[in-house]
């Protein structure tokens, strides 16, 4: 990624994974996160290819890796990784067996993930000379959980004494925003490497991915 022009850049976020912590859920709990600059070359890339498709005959309001079929998703991952340059990629990955029981309660986990992986970025982009960061994640529907969210942005920026870094946070639709969509798939690629142990698609993104960080590294270290 280029050296900053406005010392501003932006962060999308996006979450693989279930909060289930019974036998049905999913092993591991994924949060990612992609920073980028202005200008977006991915943006108009994906929508000139959303265009493609609906020329050809699909009715696709927006991209979302899971549901998209098999030729699209590929289709996308080509366009992402033509722009792998224009981005940074930072994930955590929590295996939830290992997490403290009262980490399970209502949204802790989410939050705490939150918190951790948004410390880590903010101090990467005022490293990089950035002075303002501005934070969009997918609309978080109920008032209480998104105060809780904006709480735990705050916390990550105090905790991490950055003098000088303004932020904002936005939650915005993902079908609304490119940026959304990009790290959507980013994140399900990552997360099928931890869950299924299928890389073809982390692979793909692989040179983009500035840090990638297992919380639980062993069986002994549990968060408390």
């Amino acid at each position: 990624m280029g050296a900053p022009v406005n010392g501003r850049t932006y962060i999308f976020l996006d979450e693989s994974g279930n909060f289930d912590f019974s036998s049905n859920g999913s092993r591991y709990f994924v949060l990612t996160g992609i920073s980028m600059m202005r200008p977006f070359p991915v943006f108009g890339n994906l929508d000139d290819y959303k265009h493609d498709c609906i020329e050809g005959g699909m009715d696709i309001e927006y991209f979302h890796c899971y549901k998209d079929r098999p030729a699209v998703r590929n289709n996308v991952f080509d366009v992402i990784v033509e722009s792998l340059n224009n981005l940074h990629i930072d994930c955590l990955v929590v295996e939830k067996r290992k997490a403290h029981p009262t980490m399970q309660e209502g949204n802790r986990l989410y939050f705490w993930t939150l918190g951790y992986l948004l410390k880590r970025m903010l101090i990467r982009e005022l490293d990089a000379g950035m002075s303002e960061v501005i934070v969009i994640t997918d609309t978080i529907p109920i008032n209480k959980k998104r105060k809780a969210a904006e709480k735990a942005i705050r916390g990550a920026v105090v905790k991490s004494q950055l003098p000088g870094m303004k932020y904002r946070v936005l939650h915005h639709q993902s079908r609304s925003h490119y940026g959304l969509q990009a790290v959507d798939y980013c994140s399900w690629a990552i997360f099928r490497k931890w869950q299924k142990g299928e890389s073809a698609w982390y692979d793909r993104i692989k040179p983009a991915i500035r840090s990638e960080l297992d919380v639980f590294q062993t069986e002994s270290k549990r968060y408390y």
